[in-house]
């Protein structure tokens, strides 16, 4: 689906959405993308089930509905740790994609049971805050370059990072569909330490799926969008992609937001540098000892509960 968000109240006016899931090629769709907003709060998420492994769009279904269902239970307007928020729900995520797993009969196979991957953005008081795991992408452009984007935890990447091949390459490489982490699978995730920024006016925040960056350029992309309306630009771009992609074009997601706001003031200390590679202004949970590896069956049944109850009341913005 595509369009956009109209502002219902001055507190819309700050920012516009667009939104489109392609199927491509692909005999049925395994990406899930959604958003949900507060009066002071949105949150953006794009979950791309892996197409290697069977009930892939379950695992991203999962993801979608446990990051929605938190956003809805802890905005009130606004989320109090963005940091944490992130943290705790997309390792939650992870927990109750095994749980469900177990209970649908679909773990036989431990090394094709359902996985996927995960960018969610938490935007509120003038800031972005984001965390991954996979290759689901979030950009963030500004006056015609990207300020920063997250870096996909695979092989090729590593390889990009090592200086031993070039990005232009990855698209090309053997290797380019392998990951080192995902939800769902036998291992916990290392949850991505959460990456802000504070936005600027004209900010594009993109949410995509391999399926998007995978086959363009990132001189396409830029090109793409420089001087054009959302609404216009995306739409094009996801053509490229297919038309590049050609007969193995995998589903293609966007989520994209374009922030109209001023920038807010700065803080007294500088939280971003000059993002050429990730920022530097991340806190890290990886030494800490994550909740969601030690839910009891109890503690997964009630938030499975709460998800439904929360599903049962409130509807995404769009899926």
């Amino acid at each position: 689906m595509e369009g956009r968000d109209p502002a219902q109240d001055e507190t819309l006016t700050k920012y516009t959405i667009f939104e489109e899931s392609r199927i491509g090629k692909r005999p049925y769709q395994q990406d899930r993308i959604a958003h949900w907003r507060t009066k002071e709060a949105l949150f953006l998420v794009v979950a791309d089930g892996m197409g290697g492994h069977a009930h892939g769009d379950v695992a991203a279904q999962i993801t979608v509905d446990c990051l929605g269902s938190a956003f809805r239970n802890e905005a009130k307007p606004k989320v109090a740790d963005p940091d944490n928020f992130l943290f705790r729900t997309v390792g939650r995520a992870h927990a109750m994609i095994l749980h469900q797993t177990q209970r649908l009969g679909l773990a036989q196979d431990q090394m094709n049971s359902p996985r996927t991957t995960v960018v969610a953005c938490l935007v509120q008081e003038g800031y972005a805050f984001w965390s991954f795991v996979g290759d689901s992408r979030l950009y963030l452009i500004r006056e015609g370059r990207v300020v920063t984007r997250t870096r996909d935890h695979t092989p090729v990447q590593m390889l990009i990072d090592a200086g031993r091949i070039r990005e232009e390459a990855a698209a090309t490489h053997p290797d380019r569909n392998k990951l080192l982490q995902c939800l769902g699978g036998p291992r916990a995730p290392r949850v991505e330490p959460t990456g802000h920024a504070r936005l600027a006016q004209n900010d594009i925040v993109l949410l995509c799926s391999d399926g998007f960056w995978g086959p363009l350029t990132q001189r396409q992309l830029l090109t793409g969008v420089i001087g054009k309306e959302m609404q216009e630009a995306f739409p094009g771009l996801i053509d490229l992609a297919e038309t590049r992609a050609g007969p193995r074009c995998d589903n293609v997601s966007v989520l994209a937001l374009e922030w109209h706001d001023k920038a807010v003031p700065p803080p007294e200390e500088p939280v971003t540098v000059p993002m050429d590679d990730l920022p530097t202004d991340v806190r890290d949970f990886s030494a800490t000892d994550p909740d969601f590896m030690h839910m009891s069956d109890a503690d997964i049944e009630r938030q499975i509960a709460e998800i439904k109850k929360a599903l049962k009341k409130h509807e995404p913005v769009k899926k």
